[in-house]
């Protein structure tokens, strides 16, 4: 079969389909135009539909091809890690700022894949990186994904701020879980495929942000900033427990499409 219409045989998006079999036989997409009449090994093939099946199964492109490019840097994911979206490199964005104004150092809670901590460390490698996630594999994944970049970060393994003692930052950011347990996107898209603790929040989706809220003041310094990104409705109730918590200068950046994505707010002891 030629390279065509093995593409047009996969029942999926096309560029999905292109990906997968540049990624089978090692190649750019842009080679699958100029080859397109090229006739492909069995192996290639029966490789090509291995991975085409998985795909419309529901297991995430990312997955398939493991890695996912995120910010400036290309990233290895697996089953452990949350795939890494574009909202959140809103996220880094405001990071930046703030190491930009004068933050020294940076703590990236609930790392992960290691994303965000990357994406700083790599935008700015002067300044003193830690990642923190309660979960070993996660951790593996960053690891593996810092020495893959040549950045080093500091990554710890604790529950939330359980191991951290009396450590201070500048600045702490978070992705956390903020997906309410019965909302019905948990079984849409890729999200099925995706490691549940990183999504759900709690019964309300709340409830790891409002932790944080409450807990990060412990491990800010005098005039550090807390950064936080939820969910498209809860811009509200989170700038709430930042003002109840007794955080100052709260404000709500959006994401590309308008929606209420990143709250923050700075902690005066």
């Amino acid at each position: 079969m030629i390279a065509r219409d093995l593409v047009a045989s996969a029942q999926l998006h096309r560029g999905e389909a292109e990906t997968l079999l540049a990624t089978v036989l090692d190649v750019d997409r842009a080679w699958l135009f100029a080859h397109g009449d090229e006739v492909l090994a069995k192996a290639a093939i029966d490789r090509f539909n291995e991975l085409t099946h998985a795909r419309r199964e529901g297991e995430p492109l990312a997955y398939l091809l493991g890695y996912c490019d995120f910010w400036t840097v290309r990233l290895q994911v697996n089953q452990h890690v949350l795939i890494p979206r574009r909202e959140t490199e809103h996220l880094v964005e405001w990071a930046i700022e703030q190491i930009d104004a004068g933050a020294s150092s940076v703590l990236d809670m609930g790392t992960g894949s290691g994303a965000i901590a990357l994406s700083c460390k790599a935008s700015r490698p002067a300044v003193a990186v830690s990642g923190l996630d309660s979960s070993p594999c996660a951790l593996d994944c960053a690891r593996e994904n810092a020495i893959a970049l040549g950045l080093e970060v500091e990554w710890l393994l604790s529950d939330w701020f359980s191991a951290l003692n009396d450590r201070t930052w500048p600045l702490i950011i978070a992705n956390p879980p903020y997906i309410a347990a019965d909302d019905p996107h948990l079984v849409q898209g890729d999200l099925p495929a995706e490691p549940a603790s990183a999504l759900i929040g709690g019964v309300s989706g709340l409830e790891s942000l409002l932790h944080l809220i409450q807990h990060a003041r412990d491990h800010l310094t005098d005039g550090g900033w807390l950064l936080l990104e939820h969910g498209f409705d809860q811009g509200a109730a989170v700038r709430a427990a930042l003002q109840e918590h007794q955080y100052c200068s709260v404000s709500t950046r959006s994401d590309w499409s308008g929606h209420e994505r990143l709250t923050g707010g700075q902690w005066r002891r």
